[in-house]
């Protein structure tokens, strides 16, 4: 059950007048080296992205230390209000995900369970704080955190901006931007103290008219009960249509509770 409960939820990781996606505009993956720039936050949400609907159809990969799955995931996103995640394998659906603000919910076939609540547990079990608008910018590229409402020190490294978190000792958090767009290419966070660790990695942006969306996130989520490796390729995008979100446990399903 965890592995579908790892791909619903980290991989759980665009937008504005038309309804679907335009042609690709050009790449913005390549990197410049930057300057000193004390207004990097703020040019990182010059890019936030505008829209109201996201589909997305993709390819995803699971991997930890005892077993390795291709599967696909059909992301369906209505902007800071739900987010529908079904993840299927031979066509066959083997687990989907509801996600608001408020409740987390999903159910999968293998063992026919499901689970309802909040971000509570899930944050406990996935040793990070997470919340719908984590969930959301984790898919769409946008940093993890707000990173307006931060301290950070600011640093050049490999061609990247680099900001790390000042905040708390136990709890580190650092962003890398690139110098010319002032994207996320990469975010860690991590809990030395309980050797936990999660980073999200992405690249193959591309541009549409509704703004910059990278087509690939490498999520690798490092505990003390092993190591966690999930791979998300955008294969079908399209934005702003009319989108229905489906939800309904099975029946005969049983509950279960994250601890």
């Amino acid at each position: 059950m965890k592995k579908y409960i790892s791909i619903l939820v980290l991989s759980i990781a665009v937008i504005s007048c038309k309804s679907k996606a335009v042609a690709v505009q050009g790449n913005t993956s390549q990197r410049i080296a930057p300057k000193e720039d004390k207004k990097v936050i703020e040019k990182h949400y010059d890019n936030k992205l505008d829209f109201s609907t996201l589909y997305i159809k993709a390819s995803a990969k699971y991997v930890d230390e005892k077993q390795s799955q291709n599967v696909t995931a059909e992301i369906r996103i209505e902007k800071d209000k739900q987010i529908l995640i079904s993840i299927r394998f031979l066509g066959i659906t083997m687990a989907k995900a509801l996600i608001t603000p408020d409740a987390v919910s999903y159910y999968e076939k293998i063992n026919s369970t499901y689970y309802e609540g909040d971000f509570t547990s899930l944050s406990k079990w996935l040793g990070t704080d997470l919340d719908y608008s984590k969930v959301q910018n984790l898919l769409i590229g946008e940093a993890f955190d707000d990173l307006r409402k931060g301290k950070y020190t600011q640093t050049i490294v490999d061609n990247l901006f680099r900001l790390d978190e000042e905040k708390d000792a136990n709890l580190k958090k650092t962003f890398f931007l690139d110098g010319e767009k002032y994207l996320i290419q990469k975010e860690e966070i991590s809990q030395p103290s309980e050797n936990r660790t999660l980073q999200i990695a992405y690249s193959d942006t591309k541009n549409f008219d509704q703004g910059a969306l990278p087509t690939s996130i490498e999520i690798n989520a490092v505990q003390p009960k092993g190591k966690t490796s999930i791979n998300l390729n955008y294969n079908n995008i399209s934005f702003n249509e009319e989108l229905s979100f489906p939800y309904s446990v099975p029946s005969g399903y049983k509950k279960v509770t994250i601890k």
